[in-house]
């Protein structure tokens, strides 16, 4: 502030001087052209001029001086402004790096998983790549691809996650070492002073930093020492999956070829049974897990609709046996004996498909679940030959999926696979011929065990002329085909008699909670179920023949491959996903207004409302909402594009949906409003009855002769809406009675007063009042004025309160007049 005080100062005082200098000239000049003074005059004038320029000069390098220095000071503080900011940058940048380093990846966790996963690999490798004996088998190609293949993914992951996190600490390291190679942070002060303050604070922020900075660099050493590792293990399970998929492409090949010795001829390779028990378990072992730590969503899903299947199945039976609806002996009681067991055993054989190419260990835990759910909830329901055929069948199948696990051939095994063979043909032959057909309710079950006895005939041969792997797949298909054939098909009877018994148990003359026509008597279904179950049981039965990947994989691929329309991609499955979608959810609304339905028939005998009635459209159009949502979703619609939509909509809208969306938008009004609820008894211009329900567009009136009246939801709030239970359901009810004039008017009040005290549907407070209300030609109008609890029962109400009343007169011979067209 004071050198920029100096200027003006300067210039004022400089403008002093020469005003004096300018106004002694112009004296000088007014002297006459002669005068003998000039020469004198003319020696001080150039003295003055001579002091003037030395002034001026003066000035001049004062003023230049003062400019430097005010630059020079503006130049140092801009200079430490620019030093400060790019400081903090760095320490800013330097503790993002700290943050990223503390919250990144354990270097030391990740290099004892690649640890694990190369063990995992070896393990897997045996049989296949090492140890590989004289017969590559089916079971053991695949098991190794699909443990394969997750390490593969896990690897790619963190080999993906490895070079981005060695990149952000790179970037990070560039751009601090930008920042300290900048030239401002070596510009320093003049000011010694200030200088040594800016050295201070240098000291203190490398201080701080260069901990950070030597992790950092130790981190970025032992990342890019790490990744050549996680390349190479990369490209190695790569490489083993497609010399997997090149063996299995060959053994397929090579089916009906022999790949082995005839069954008594010399044994070429010997391994000991007992290792090669274990490394497939442990395989089994290995593919399991990964499974199911890939698929617990499923899982979850899976147990949550167990628990919801069990939970609708006890309510039923408690619903049954309230009503007395099944006696112990009735066909469909055998989907409520143990209502747990028949959810588990119902949604496990539905579930399954959902689980897209399991391990075979995961699909053989499902069905023993299943088969010992079936065996427990059939053991006192079939004849007994036909539950002891049953129990062998499943124990032949239980030791041929054991034998499905086995990975590598061994002249032992082979000789289990001919004796396993050999009962499954004599126990499904004796089934056959001798058991008692007339007990069998499918008589189709009869062609599956003629299948099963030819695939195992199919085994036998092969095994002896050295097919070891078509040996294997004949032997589990030919069990597999009955067993799963018998499980579909009472996992379908269940569904039929569970469908039976909710109809019978939610029946209502005008609702119908399943639009399926079955017989539950003779446990024939609709032929789409029939279908369903063939279409079930041949994608489970075709699992077993590698072939099936010829058909299944172009499926796959079809249903799974991006399609592109303009900026939207899509696939077929997801198309798929959603539909089905809004369908389930079109389902469970349904099902939510059926039940809703039964609770409000529920509340008005009781005179009691319910809360879900009243919010039934708002859960109803939320579990629309969702279902749509989430279908788009699915689909692959980012939200942002509902936009779009809600525009095109809207352009709807004007050009003709106003009254849907009058409707649409009352009714939503109405469910948040409540000015009528589901229950409600109401009039509405002509017509009265009760509210049935109140849906999207339009609700439904119950008039009491028993017709539905479909009223828009604009006219509900449009028009005089009269609604007799909004708030009370009680109702008011006057009756008039005309007595003759020669009347005790006393004794006929007392009587009339104490009438409505004996109804118990009548209300004590307010209490029946009494009052003369007119003298005619030739009665007494007496007025009867109580009210009743529940609005349904007024009329019932009045009319024996009428007849008492006449009994009442009567007894005290009190007369009523006849009537007379002239009273009024």
């Amino acid at each position: 502030m004071r050198s920029s005080l100096k200027y003006p100062a300067i210039i004022i005082l400089f403008l002093l001087v020469r005003e004096a200098c300018f106004s002694q000239n112009d004296s000088a000049g007014k002297k006459p052209a002669y005068d003998s003074i000039q020469p004198v005059y003319d020696s001080i004038e150039i003295k003055h001029d001579s002091a003037t320029n030395r002034l001026f000069n003066y000035i001049k390098i004062f003023g230049d001086s003062e400019r430097r220095k005010n630059l020079l000071e503006y130049s140092e503080d801009t200079i430490a402004t620019r030093q400060d900011e790019t400081i903090e940058l760095i320490k800013k940048l330097t503790l993002e790096a700290q943050s990223y380093l503390e919250n990144g990846i354990d270097t030391t966790g990740l290099t004892d998983e690649l640890k694990r996963i190369r063990l995992w690999y070896e393990i897997t490798s045996d049989g296949v790549f090492i140890n590989t004996g004289s017969i590559q088998t089916h079971r053991n190609l695949e098991t190794s691809y699909k443990i394969i293949r997750e390490l593969l993914i896990r690897t790619t992951a963190r080999k993906l996650s490895l070079d981005n996190y060695y990149k952000s600490l790179a970037n990070f390291r560039n751009e601090i070492d930008s920042l300290y190679q900048q030239e401002i942070l070596y510009r320093f002060s003049s000011d010694s002073a200030v200088l040594m303050r800016y050295v201070e604070r240098l000291t203190v922020v490398s201080q701080e930093i260069k901990p950070i900075d030597s992790s950092l660099k130790k981190t970025l050493i032992n990342i890019s020492e790490l990744q050549p590792t996680v390349n190479l293990l990369v490209t190695k399970l790569a490489a083993s999956i497609e010399q997997i998929e090149l063996f299995q492409q060959r053994l397929s090949a090579n089916t009906f070829k022999r790949s082995s010795n005839n069954l008594g001829g010399p044994v070429t390779y010997s391994r000991p049974f007992n290792e090669i028990i274990t490394f497939s378990m442990i395989k089994a072992k290995l593919s399991f897990v990964f499974y199911v730590k890939n698929e617990m969503g499923k899982i979850v899903q899976l147990c949550i609709l167990v628990i919801v299947c069990s939970v609708f199945l006890f309510n039923l039976k408690r619903n049954v046996q309230r009503r007395n609806l099944l006696n112990s002996n009735a066909p469909e009681n055998l989907v409520l004996k143990h209502p747990f067991l028949s959810a588990l055993f119902i949604v496990l054989n539905i579930f399954q498909f959902f689980f897209i190419d399991p391990p075979f260990i995961f699909s053989v835990l499902i069905w023993i679940l299943t088969g010992l759910s079936m065996t427990f909830l059939l053991k006192n329901s079939i004849a007994r030959y036909w539950l002891v055929a049953w129990l062998i069948l499943f124990v032949l199948f239980l030791f041929a999926c054991f034998d499905n696990l086995i990975l590598q051939a061994t002249r032992s095994e082979r000789w289990i696979m001919v004796v396993l063979s050999g009962v499954g043909v004599i126990s499904c032959t004796t089934v056959i011929v001798n058991g008692p057909r007339i007990q069998l309710k499918e008589k189709l079950l009869i062609w599956f065990l003629g299948f099963a006895v030819l695939m195992q005939v199919a085994a036998i041969l092969s095994n002896v002329y050295g097919r070891y792997n078509l040996s294997k797949t004949f032997l589990t298909a030919g069990f597999f085909n009955v067993v799963l054939a018998i499980l579909f098909y009472w996992a379908l009877q269940f569904i039929i008699r569970g469908l039976a018994l909710t109809a019978r148990v939610y029946n209502k003359p005008d609702r119908q909670l399943f639009n399926i026509n079955f017989d539950p008597v003779s446990g024939k279904a609709p032929p789409i179920f029939y279908v369903l179950l063939f279409v079930g049981w041949f994608a489970l039965f075709a699992r077993n023949f590698y072939a099936s990947k010829f058909i299944s994989d172009p499926i796959k691929n079809f249903i799974l491959e991006k399609r592109t329309i303009g900026e939207f991609s899509y696939t077929i499955g997801s198309l798929f996903e959603f539909i089905l979608i809004l369908y389930v959810s079109g389902i469970i609304s349904r099902t939510v207004a059926f039940f809703a339905a039964g609770e409000t028939t529920t509340q008005e005998s009781t005179g009691r409302k319910r809360g879900l009635g009243s919010w039934l459209l708002i859960i109803r159009i939320s579990i629309i909402s969702i279902g749509l949502l989430t279908a788009l979703a699915a689909v692959g619609v980012p939200m942002d594009r509902l936009t779009i939509i809600l525009s095109a909509l809207s352009v709807g809208v004007g050009f003709g949906l106003q009254t849907l969306v009058n409707n649409l938008v009352s009714g939503l009004i109405i469910s948040f409003e409540k000015p009528v609820s589901v229950g409600d008894i109401v009039e509405i211009g002509k017509q009265s009855g009760v509210v049935k329900s109140v849906g999207f567009r339009s609700s439904i009136i119950t008039t009491s002769d028993g017709a539905n009246v479909i009223i828009p939801n604009g006219d509900l709030l449009n028009q005089h809406l009269v609604n007799w239970t909004q708030e009370n359901p009680s109702r008011a009810v006057n009756i008039t009675v005309a007595v003759a004039y020669s009347t005790n008017l006393e004794q006929a009040i007392k009587i009339l007063k104490a009438l409505p005290g004996k109804d118990e549907r009548i209300l004590a407070i307010p209490e029946p009042t009494v009052m003369i209300r007119q003298f005619t030609g030739s009665s007494i109008n007496i007025q009867l004025f109580f009210w009743v609890k529940n609005i349904n029962d007024s009329e019932a109400v009045k009319s024996d309160i009428f007849l008492a009343i006449d009994s009442a007169f009567k007894e005290h011979s009190i007369g009523m007049p006849l009537y007379n067209k002239n009273d009024s």
